[in-house]
């Protein structure tokens, strides 16, 4: 069985809620973060959406690509 390529529309007389779109993460240089993995860091460099600069602290810093699931704005 394969998956739909398009999402079923929400009818307005469902007794089940719509599903709710996730909220696009938007980081600016000097944010606070934390990773799941990598622990504590603050942005450095924001590259339109594509990946995120932050510095954990531990050398260089690390690009994280988008969408960011693992990371969260302190």
């Amino acid at each position: 069985m394969t998956k739909p390529a398009v999402s079923k529309r929400h009818l307005p007389t469902s007794p089940f809620k719509a599903p709710v779109a996730p909220a696009a993460k938007h980081f600016a240089p000097g944010d606070p973060v934390t990773h799941d993995v990598h622990g504590l860091g603050r942005v450095v460099d924001v590259e339109d959406g594509v990946a995120v600069l932050v510095d954990f602290g531990s050398g260089a810093p690390m690009r994280i690509l988008s969408p960011y699931a693992k990371m969260t704005k302190l």
